[in-house]
């Protein structure tokens, strides 16, 4: 009986062998009956590691391989391995779909492109070069990020190769010099980041070419020009972050058909409404911040950073300006600065130095007590900071009114505050 059970066991095994070895046979036979571009198809659903090594299987893998889309994944080319490697994939894997060029080891550097920067070239003269040409070949690039790349010149293969792109950001790159007038050759750009490029120049009337497709526009810290209301009839624009750059205009002209899609808009100094802008009157400030409230409450949807970022100040050059009389400028310096406040859904604004606000000017009425925002409201209004040199002042004093305050603080102390900041 044990003999019987241990035959029919054996007979098992080698029945269910046989039929794995069958089942192995026939999936080798489907895959050798796939096509080239089928074959493709399916390695785009592998990590980019496993694409890169199927090509070796044989000649038809190989051959898939080359034309496998491969979908947004970030390669990151930072060091001189990643370089080797996306050098191997401009010829085995051109349809990479997004890369990220960054800095490479101490002692390498890319090639100089045209009109470099002499004192940088010379500096870097003795590093090993490479060739940044090689990214002409992944035509069908959707993303590219450039970032802290040791680019010293200009450099038109980024602008010119890439028909498909729809995301570009370049960010800490001193030495690359490029236009704005390049993104011509990009038709199909949705998304601008340009973060710290002082190179980077032009007018921001040149980004009228992708008026059709841009939805977020970038650009900081660079010497961008122009008006920011050339923007204004882009249909699908809903980010527009100019700080730092030399963009002109005034928040006042923008009409209610104007920037229809914006969602956020931050505008520089240059701009009348803009972040720092400086302004001449005392009372100029006050218009200022009632143009940007109406304008706030015209497009509820639209972010501005009023309470976090957005401030004003009164121009040095201003006849209403004066100097502090603390040598240490604290607390007591003139509260020349103007700023949003904001206690629940109440909103108002400010003067401020750079340590004491003076009282809030209020532009919407207190909640209802028996409102749902009422306690909301409350609890946010001991969170925006009290009053005490300036108390009882709902904008700067005159310069008079600021001398009798702190020779009474000296008289009450005896000396200036003391702060252990």
């Amino acid at each position: 009986m044990p003999h019987q059970e241990k035959k029919r066991r054996l007979l098992e095994e080698d029945r269910s062998s046989n039929d794995a070895v069958t089942a192995s046979n026939d999936l080798l036979a489907s895959f050798g009956a796939l096509g080239v571009d089928v074959l493709g198809n399916v390695y785009g659903f592998l990590p980019l590691d496993n694409i890169m090594c199927s090509r070796r299987i044989n000649k038809k893998s190989m051959e898939a391989v080359k034309n496998t889309v491969v979908p947004p994944a970030d390669f990151r080319v930072g060091s001189v391995g990643n370089y080797n490697a996306m050098n191997v994939m401009a010829e085995a894997l051109p349809n990479l779909q997004q890369i990220n060029i960054a800095n490479l080891a101490i002692g390498h550097k890319y090639a100089e492109g045209e009109d470099p920067n002499e004192g940088h070239a010379a500096y870097t003269a003795n590093q090993i070069t490479h060739d940044i040409n090689i990214i002409s070949n992944f035509r069908k690039l959707r993303i590219l990020t450039i970032e802290f790349a040791p680019l010293n010149g200009r450099y038109p293969v980024l602008f010119n190769s890439f028909p498909l792109l729809q995301k570009f950001t370049i960010k800490h790159c001193p030495t690359l010099k490029f236009d704005l007038d390049m993104l011509a050759g990009l038709p199909l750009l949705k998304e601008l980041h340009y973060w710290d490029n002082p190179c980077l120049i032009g007018n921001i009337n040149s980004l009228r070419v992708l008026k059709d497709t841009l939805e977020k526009v970038t650009i900081v810290h660079s010497n961008v020009e122009g008006n920011f209301m050339d923007l204004a009839d882009f249909p699908y624009l809903k980010k527009l972050d100019l700080r730092c750059t030399v963009v002109t205009g005034d928040i006042r002209d923008i009409d209610e058909n104007d920037f229809s899609s914006l969602e956020q808009l931050t505008l520089p100094n240059g701009v009348y409404g803009g972040i720092g802008h400086e302004f001449q009157r005392i009372s100029d400030g006050t218009d200022l911040v009632r143009a940007i409230y109406l304008l706030s409450k015209q497009r509820p949807a639209l972010n501005m950073e009023l309470e976090f970022l957005w401030y004003a100040r009164l121009s040095e050059d201003s006849p209403d300006w004066y100097a502090s009389l603390d040598e240490d400028d604290i607390p007591d310096s003139p509260p020349f600065r103007v700023m949003f406040a904001q206690a629940g859904s109440r909103v108002g604004y400010r003067w401020w130095t750079d340590f004491e606000p003076c009282e809030v000017n209020w532009l919407d009425p207190e909640p209802d007590r028996d409102s749902s925002c009422y306690e909301k409201y409350i609890e946010d209004l001991g969170k925006i900071g009290g009053v005490d040199f300036y108390r009882g002042f709902h904008q700067p004093p005159t310069e008079e009114e600021y001398r009798e305050r702190w020779l009474a603080q000296q008289e009450r102390h005896g000396a200036p505050y003391d702060y252990d900041y």
